[in-house]
């Protein structure tokens, strides 16, 4: 189905609620950037960030689920090419590798020493693996050079012009592109965050952690919140990239996972 495709302005200024979102959800997003985010915040707390992340996935299965996720979407390719963008700490790319006999993984980051890590480690290592720094907004790779492009837990950091960008510039390089992300809370719950994060903190805290190690943690956690966008704003980034573009989300549990397809590059094979 095509749409009309809003125009810069209205994009630029659509909140992450989406072109519906309610006045109460428009007060409840923010400006304010990750520590991952900043150029001015060190290396070293950026990476427990990360392994904290990583972590995390292991814990909940997320890296595992969302690796199962990505093979159904290329199943009955014999070879399949990945690009996984916005990466961090990597893991999604080893499950896919560790899944599939065959594919092929080109795994980024926008941030260098996180793409460092990555290549000093087993994952940088693996024969069927290359890691890169790539900015998701301007993949330097020929038209439909994947079968699938992957952006998973990060796509939020992504003001709205960039992500449209980046929309745009997965579905040029890949077949489909596939995003995993934060569902963005009702508007109570996302007032009610504050509150509600102060009991991880108390359990960190007391699992021998430092309120300095804590803190770092939930600061992001809470903004990445504020920060994600709705199903209406993943639709009409997709509408803004490409008028032509399709999106399909796909059920899952405590995150979105949404499909975008531009016709123009033609289909999986």
């Amino acid at each position: 189905m095509t749409r009309d495709a809003p125009d810069s302005a209205t994009i630029d200024s659509m909140p992450r609620g989406g072109p519906d979102a309610s006045w109460f959800d428009r007060r409840l997003q923010t400006d304010r950037r990750e520590y991952l985010d900043r150029y001015d915040v060190p290396d070293e707390r950026k990476q427990r960030i990360v392994a904290y992340l990583d972590r995390v996935g292991e814990r909940t299965g997320h890296h595992k689920c969302n690796a199962q996720l990505v093979l159904e979407q290329i199943a009955g390719i014999v070879n399949p090419q990945i690009l996984e963008l916005g990466a961090g700490h990597g893991k999604l790319s080893a499950y896919i590798l560790a899944l599939h006999p065959t594919a092929e993984v080109t795994v980024t980051d926008l941030d260098p020493k996180s793409v460092a890590t990555i290549e000093a480690g087993p994952l940088g290592a693996h024969t069927r693996a290359t890691a890169k720094v790539t900015d998701a907004t301007g993949i330097d790779a020929p038209d439909h050079s994947y079968d699938l492009v992957v952006f998973a837990s990060a796509f939020h950091h992504l003001p709205p012009r960039a992500a449209h960008r980046a929309i745009a510039e997965a579905t040029r390089a890949g077949k489909q592109f596939l995003v995993f992300d934060l569902q963005r809370p009702p508007s109570i719950a996302a007032a009610l965050l504050p509150l509600l994060i102060l009991i991880p903190a108390i359990v960190l805290v007391l699992a021998n952690s430092s309120p300095a190690a804590v803190f770092p943690v939930l600061h992001d956690a809470y903004i990445s919140m504020l920060r994600s966008y709705s199903k209406s704003a993943f639709t009409a980034l997709g509408a803004a990239a490409d008028p032509a573009i399709t999106v399909e989300f796909v059920p899952t549990k405590r995150q979105v996972a949404v499909i975008y397809t531009n016709p123009r590059a033609g289909s999986p094979s």
